[in-house]
């Protein structure tokens, strides 16, 4: 959430934003591309350093693949919801309250279902279902989120 106000204004201020929706590539592919790097710098590190802190905070051990896996398919969807709600804020004055408030309702499913996936994992039972719901977000995001993104920014430049 911290970096999403960020995620495009550098390249609207300075005019590189305008130049890669020009080029010939597709802009929801120059806008996936933009996503999968804000994952990396925020989704991996959080995937990387979850394992030591739920071992920290007593998470049973038999959950801690369901939790990696929740965090595999579910930070992408968040980077990918996150982006659309930063290009339709991209050069509005008070956009990172604005970005708060249209993000946020967005997450809470994502947050719902893997928090649900490692409580029914850590209870016992399975969690497939959890797991099978935030694939089918992660796969409407991937189609969604970056034809939606490349059209609010096709819009803010104009």
């Amino acid at each position: 959430m911290l970096g999403l106000n960020r995620l495009f204004a550098g390249d609207y201020a300075d005019g590189t934003l305008e130049q890669l929706l020009v080029a010939p590539q597709s802009a929801a592919l120059l806008v996936l591309a933009k996503i999968g790097v804000h994952w990396l710098t925020s989704g991996v590190p959080l995937i990387v350093i979850a394992p030591l802190l739920a071992l920290q905070f007593g998470l049973a051990v038999e959950a801690m693949p369901v939790l990696l896996v929740s965090l595999l398919l579910g930070t992408p969807i968040l980077s990918l919801v996150g982006a659309v709600g930063a290009a339709l804020t991209l050069g509005l004055r008070g956009g990172g309250a604005l970005l708060a408030l249209l993000v946020l309702p967005l997450y809470v499913p994502v947050l719902i279902f893997g928090a649900g996936a490692v409580e029914a994992r850590a209870a016992g039972l399975d969690a497939g279902g959890h797991l099978s719901l935030l694939g089918a977000l992660l796969l409407i995001s991937l189609v969604f989120a970056p034809w939606a993104a490349s059209t609010a920014l096709r819009g803010a430049v104009e």
